[in-house]
């Protein structure tokens, strides 16, 4: 390529020899400087490739975290509307009503697994964050921990988050 460019100079009518020489320097100058300038250009579009890969992988995954958390939201929601049916449940149980328990125990086994938790706070310290207390009983032992004693209605927890809170009758 450089011999090309430099017959192409040769040809060049009007000019003297050292003027030709000069003109030869320039152009190396002004082809070193375009292959700077491509490079660059290069690498700025290299980066600019770089950055938008990395920001589609960034929403993709965002995309991903928020279709997870609406299902689990949306599954959250139905769970909550079947809380009342778990309550008539355990209400059948605790009346001795034949052929209610199998179901509640089928119906709290298959929300257990998709995420369910029952809060088991009998014999228990009270905490606030688990359960409503609206039933207080004096402790027979001076500066003790509030124990739960009985539970009036069960709680839940459904993937980590109260659902909803146990309403509990305390001690202490």
């Amino acid at each position: 390529m450089d011999e090309e460019l430099t017959d192409e100079l040769s040809e060049m009518p009007g000019q003297t020899p050292d003027e030709q020489e000069s003109s030869e320097g320039n152009d190396e100058l002004s082809i070193e400087s375009l292959v700077e300038q491509l490079t660059k250009e290069r690498d700025e579009f290299k980066d600019m490739a770089l950055r938008v890969q990395a920001e589609f992988e960034n929403y993709r995954k965002r995309s991903a975290v928020q279709q997870i958390d609406e299902v689990d939201r949306n599954t959250g929601r139905l769970v909550e509307g079947l809380l009342a049916v778990l309550d008539a449940c355990e209400a059948a149980v605790a009346h001795d009503l034949n052929g209610v328990e199998p179901i509640l125990s089928s119906l709290l086994l298959v929300l257990n697994k998709q995420g369910l938790e029952v809060l088991e706070l009998l014999d228990t310290v009270f905490d606030p964050s688990l359960a409503e207390a609206v039933v207080h009983e004096p402790s027979d032992i001076e500066n003790s921990e509030t124990i739960v004693t009985e539970v009036l209605r069960t709680g839940y927890r459904w993937k980590g988050r109260v659902l909803r809170a146990a309403m509990v009758k305390v001690k202490g």
